[in-house]
């Protein structure tokens, strides 16, 4: 079964993609993110500690 991802309702051009991470005891966090995949949009929507925040400069993350 194919998933379809929400419309960027930004820059209308784009997907929504969906970020996963691990939480500080090392759970799985499944859609902690949602980062939009057009380059000249940069539209993402996160949620840390049980706030959400958008339109954050997205940076790569280093272990």
């Amino acid at each position: 079964m194919a998933q379809e991802f929400p419309q960027c309702l930004k820059c209308n051009t784009g997907i929504l993609l969906p970020m996963s991470d691990y939480g500080r005891d090392g759970a799985s966090i499944k859609y902690k993110a949602w980062v939009c995949n057009s380059p000249d949009c940069g539209f993402n929507l996160r949620i840390d500690n049980g706030e959400i925040s958008m339109g954050r400069n997205i940076t790569e993350s280093y272990k």
